[in-house]
């Protein structure tokens, strides 16, 4: 309560409402909420502690969008990418300080931002052919990066729409297999010493914003077609790739 009496109460409102807009925008295009928070954190709390903040408040988040896309989740393959995920996760934590992924961000932010050719905006629902068994490769590569950079939730999207899992599907799969992801990041990021009681406060603080968003978000996908959500999927890949690709670019100059 102490530490709590310090911290500016404008600042623990902005990230509350940072985690509501995001997650909402999250939920009807299918991820991004934590890629979209990232220039914004690191102007409010600085670069090195983006990343816990913003896998702290996902996760405190994740509950209510599992309760909620319950019914939807494609569990078949939450088997194949959680355990693999899980070791990610944790390798990651563990090289967090050490690590430089520049190079692989600007593949990743390539990548997504053709998926905008790929699926001709949204006219074409499928652009290769996904096996189950992709997963398991995805989970570790996708996590190791997300624990690193504090989101890689867009890069999934292709694998899954392409898998034939879309809306609220792809939306519940996510979210479960993201809740298990998290709790490997946030015990390693703990385990490892990197969450500061402050931290604690500043996910916490983006966790129930983001809570708002996921339940307003819900309301917005139940009233939109799935060709306007797989728009929504991809104008969100592509801006998060290049958000990816300047965000790498400006690490390396």
């Amino acid at each position: 309560m102490e530490l709590l009496s310090q911290l500016s109460p404008w600042l623990l409102f902005g990230l509350f409402a940072l985690g509501a807009c995001a997650f909402t925008l999250s939920t009807i295009s299918g991820g991004g909420g934590a890629l979209m928070q990232i220039p914004i954190l690191n102007f409010l709390i600085g670069t090195s502690q983006t990343a816990p903040v913003i896998n702290l408040g996902t996760f405190i988040s994740r509950p209510t969008r599992i309760i909620i896309f319950w019914k939807h989740i494609v569990w078949k393959v939450f088997w194949y990418y959680v355990p693999s995920a899980m070791l990610g996760a944790v390798l990651a934590a563990w090289l967090f300080a050490e690590v430089k992924i520049y190079w692989v961000q600007i593949i990743v932010g390539l990548f997504l931002v053709s998926t905008f050719f790929q699926y001709r905006f949204g006219k074409k629902e499928r652009s290769f052919e996904v096996k189950l068994w992709y997963f398991v490769p995805l989970g570790f590569f996708i996590s190791i990066i997300g624990t690193l950079t504090g989101g890689m939730g867009p890069i999934l999207n292709p694998f899954l729409l392409n898998a034939g899992i879309d809306k609220e599907s792809l939306v519940g799969t996510k979210a479960a297999q993201a809740f298990f992801l998290g709790i490997a990041q946030i015990g390693s990021y703990a385990f490892f010493g990197l969450l500061t009681d402050e931290l604690w406060i500043y996910g916490i603080a983006t966790g129930l914003g983001a809570i708002v968003g996921n339940l307003i978000g819900k309301w917005l996908l139940q009233r939109m077609s799935k060709l306007a959500f797989r728009k929504w999927v991809i104008t969100i890949m592509v801006i998060s790739g290049l958000a990816l690709i300047v965000k790498a670019v400006s690490e390396i100059l």
